[in-house]
This record gives C-alpha cells, sequence and structure tokens, in this order.
C-alpha cells in the first residue's frame, strides 16, 4: 500500500523498542480481537496471564496493539502479521517525530473506514488528532487538588479545574491517593459534561444511563457530596463496580436502581437535573481505542439513534418544570447528535433549549448544544445538548 512518509521500523531488543516475545504476545491479542472482544479486554486478560511480564514491556505490548489498529488503514495485507506489527510502530513512531509527514489525503483516505465518512464531518485536523497517541486524564475530587498535583506530574493543568493529563510513569492505580479515592481517571471531554451539568448542592439529580459511574462521580464532587442523586443502569454489573467505585471515593449521596431504558421509569421523584449520558456508537473515543474504527458498523450509529430517542424521551418526563436535561453521547455521527436533539425537540413540548458557557471557551458565547473534537481539548470526541423545562 503506497504512502508517502518513510516509516522507522523499532528493532526487537533495543532500548525501548518490543522484545521477539512481546511481539509474539501483541500478534496474539490482535488476532483475537473482533466486534465482540474488544482490544483493550483482549489486552488487559492476555497481560494478567503473562506471568513475570516485566511492567515496561507490558507497557511496550500495549502500545503495539493499539498501533496496529490506529495505522491498520496504511498495513500491507499481504505482510506477515509480525511485518505488519513492525510497520506499525514505524508508521507511530515516524508520526510522533514527524507529524507533518502525513498528508491530509492519505488522512482522508487511510484514517478511517470510507462508511464514516458519510456520517462524519470529517476533516484532516479531526483524523490527524485521533493518529496521536491519547493523553491519560485524571479528575481529582476538588479538596484534594493540591495533594494529587504533589503526587503526580500533571501537563494541562489549565484546561478544566482539578483535571491535568498523567505525564509520570508511575501505576496510577497503586498510587496512595487513588487508593484513598482522591482522583479518578476520567477523559477531559467527559469531565467538560459534569461541568455543564453544574449541579448545585442540595439538588436531586438522576444520571440516568450512568454505567460504572464516572460522570455520577463527578456530579456527587460538584454537589459537596449533598442533595440526592438517583443511578441507574440496565447492567447490574456495572451497578455492582459502581458501588466499589462510590465507597472508595466517598460517595454517599446516590441511589442505585435498575432501568431498562423503557417509560416506566424506576421513581416518580421529580428532578432539577436528569442526565441522558446514552449508549453511542463511540466514534469520540476512536483516537483511545482505534480497534473500534474496525469494528463499528454503520448499523450500529442507525439503531443507536433510535435507542438514544426513546432514552432522553422517556427520561424527559421525569424533569421538574424549570429543571435541566442533558443529553450527552460520546460520538460525533450526525445522527446520534444534533439529529436525535432535533428529533427532541419536534416530539416533545414544554423544553427550550438551554444555552452554557463552553467551559473549555468561556469567552465564547453560550450555546446549547457543545461539539467537543479531540482536536480542541486533546481528549475524546463528545457532544452535549441541555434544555431546560418550562
Amino acid at each position: 500500500m503506497k504512502n508517502t512518509f518513510d516509516t522507522e521500523p523499532e528493532t526487537p531488543g533495543a532500548r525501548g523498542a518490543l522484545s521477539p516475545a512481546g511481539a509474539e504476545l501483541a500478534v496474539a491479542v490482535i488476532a483475537r480481537v473482533d466486534r465482540d472482544h474488544p482490544a483493550d479486554a483482549v489486552l488487559r486478560d492476555a497481560l494478567r496471564s503473562a506471568k513475570g511480564l516485566p511492567r515496561t514491556e507490558s507497557a511496550m505490548v500495549s502500545k503495539a496493539v493499539f498501533s496496529h489498529f490506529r495505522w491498520r488503514g496504511w498495513l500491507d495485507p499481504n505482510r506477515t502479521p509480525q511485518a505488519s506489527l513492525r510497520q506499525a510502530l514505524g508508521f507511530a513512531g515516524t508520526f510522533r517525530k514527524k507529524p507533518a509527514s502525513i498528508s491530509d489525503a492519505e488522512l482522508m483516505e487511510h484514517a478511517i473506514p470510507k462508511w464514516a465518512k458519510e456520517e462524519i464531518a470529517v476533516a484532516p485536523d479531526w483524523l490527524r488528532s485521533i493518529q496521536r497517541e491519547p493523553l491519560l486524564w485524571i479528575r481529582s475530587r476538588a479538596a484534594f487538588w493540591n495533594e494529587v498535583q504533589r503526587e503526580l506530574v500533571l501537563l494541562h493543568r489549565d484546561r478544566l479545574p482539578n483535571a491535568g493529563a498523567h505525564a509520570g510513569d508511575v501505576d496510577l492505580f497503586r498510587c496512595d491517593s487513588f487508593q484513598s479515592g482522591h482522583f479518578e481517571l476520567q477523559d477531559i471531554a467527559s469531565q467538560a459534561v459534569g461541568w455543564l451539568c453544574a449541579p448545585k448542592p442540595g439538588q436531586t439529580w438522576w444520571d440516568a444511563c450512568c454505567g460504572e459511574g464516572g460522570k455520577l462521580l463527578h456530579l456527587s464532587d460538584l454537589m459537596k457530596n449533598g442533595g440526592l442523586i438517583w443511578a441507574s443502569d440496565r447492567s447490574l454489573r456495572r451497578l455492582a463496580f459502581l458501588k466499589k467505585r462510590t465507597a472508595r471515593a466517598g460517595c454517599f449521596n446516590y441511589r442505585a436502581v435498575p432501568w431498562q431504558g423503557t417509560a416506566a421509569l424506576p421513581t416518580k421523584t421529580r428532578f432539577d437535573g436528569v442526565l441522558v449520558d446514552a449508549p453511542c456508537s463511540g466514534v469520540g473515543t476512536w483516537g483511545r481505542n482505534p480497534h473500534a474504527r474496525w469494528t463499528t458498523r454503520p448499523n450500529d450509529v442507525h439503531e443507536l439513534a433510535v435507542v438514544q430517542q426513546r432514552l432522553l424521551q422517556a427520561a424527559a418526563a421525569a424533569v421538574k418544570p424549570g429543571g435541566r436535561l442533558v443529553y450527552a453521547v460520546c460520538t460525533l455521527t450526525r445522527k446520534e447528535t444534533d439529529g436525535v436533539a432535533d428529533e427532541f425537540e419536534r416530539h416533545v413540548k414544554g423544553f427550550l433549549p438551554e444555552p452554557v458557557a463552553d467551559p473549555f471557551r468561556r469567552p465564547i458565547p453560550p450555546v446549547a448544544r457543545h461539539w467537543f473534537w479531540p482536536k480542541d481539548t486533546d481528549g475524546n470526541g463528545m457532544y452535549v445538548a441541555i434544555w431546560r423545562r418550562l
């Protein structure tokens, strides 16, 4: 496959390079990844099973696996898996050193599947941003921000309050401050959702699709652990994991309950705010999860847009008069973003768009719909729409 910039393959055994054993492990992981087995889960299991693998080698295996999927569109399908892996690492190394050596035309041709160009407002600067290795963002609880800054090496601490990109080499999960619940791993775009919700202490909120609780923990911190947050999800496993996270983080102002997304709501409570962080195609995470570019299908986008619309309309009934409804998805397709918001406004009366200042660019006039592109935030892609109930 023709390309206009030279790769610099990393020699096995060289300092900072992948060893032959590490390369074999990476190839085995890549072979197991498919639609039902995402790369991060397969990689986690493989590294857990690889007894005695040094931490530095584990990091190199992870880098190799994600480099393969990030540069898959450029790889020669006639090469052996081992040669393709070396080629991908060469592309990654060259792009890291000389990002200008890849052209916009090549990005448009190879970085994402062709169907995506019909669903997304694709631009070279977005594609360039998702070819970079992603930053690992943390969010500190407000009361412990100074302490967390002393323990960790953090960059970009001016993006959002109590947030930074981890730049050290320590294992974050083993840090005393993490074990004490002083900070969470949370992407910067996900943190922006909490700031747009802007919950107040003493209010009652509903995180309708809470997952494992990343945004709920942020809402709780913004509410100073006061008021009450209802947390619901269709997965009992996620709710069980949420219980462990909230215990570690000292979050006590929540109540968890299953909800299948039907018109039968889990409570008759009417809320000051409802967050619908709906399941989505995850296009906004294609920089962090490059394997998803090649397993996501156009039908996923269309089917999920129907699910999102159903969830949003059902949850809207729980917003009290004067309350706020927030719709968030970590995707950038038209159907799952403005498409859902437009459909909601056509079919549900009594809600007005609520302009809110962009937490990244506060001098910009407030808007009711926010697009967070990785090129602007150095995080995931995210879309947020906000309404106020009359």
